[in-house]
Parts: C-alpha cells; structure tokens; sequence
C-alpha cells in the first residue's frame, strides 16, 4: 500500500490550499481531495484503497510550528523553482525531503497516539 500524507498549504495571500506527498511524487489541489485525486494519477493507481486519517493540522508534539513554517517556506521555495523550470539547491532540497519525511513519521506517529487512545 502506498503512504500518502496530505498536507495544508497557505500562500503569502494566506489561500489555502492541499500539498499530497507519495515519495517523489507531489500534487497540489485546492481540496485535500483533488491533491488526492491528482497524486493517483501520477502513481498510475485507478483506485485508491487505504484508510484516511484527518486531523487539524496543528502544531503538536509530532510535528511542531517550527517544522510546520519551515516546511512551507521550503515548499514556496520548490514551488518557484519548478515554475522557473529549475530545481531547488541541493541542500534544501535535502531539507526539503528530510522535512517531508519528518512529517509522514509524525503521521504515522499521530496515528499510532490515536488508536491507543481509543482502545483506552
């Protein structure tokens, strides 16, 4: 099963819109959903089959708001980049992908938090 991790994005005009990571692959979408439905394609997938978990993208003891502004500016900065036809400088790009995975831990880790509460 492939591991999606779907995540808030704010612009500097503050729209908010969905970044979703599988590995190297990155879709945007104005809902969680479209970023969903993009990233899919990409992975050749025509049905997705998984459990969903939602919560509300605050900072936590999983992933904390330094991570959280880090991760967007870096994202801004990919965003640009690919735009321009470039890519980011290695070192953050490094960042970038050392973040990303920091989150996908943290959802992971969220989740795992979660379960246990609910069987409590």
């Amino acid at each position: 099963m492939t591991t999606v991790a779907i995540q808030p994005i704010q612009d500097e005009s503050g729209k908010r819109y969905y970044r979703a990571v599988a590995g190297n692959k990155q879709s945007v979408g104005k809902t969680a959903g479209q970023a969903l439905d993009a990233l899919t394609t990409q992975l050749g997938e025509t049905e997705f089959n998984g459990v969903l978990l939602l919560q509300s993208f605050r900072p936590d003891q999983f992933f904390n708001i330094e991570q959280q502004k880090r991760l967007s500016q870096l994202m801004e900065l990919w965003r640009e980049a690919r735009d321009k036809g470039e890519s980011l400088p290695e070192e953050l790009q490094a960042e970038l992908d050392s973040l990303v995975e920091a989150e996908l831990n943290a959802a992971t880790n969220r989740t795992v938090f979660l379960m246990q509460q609910q069987s409590e």
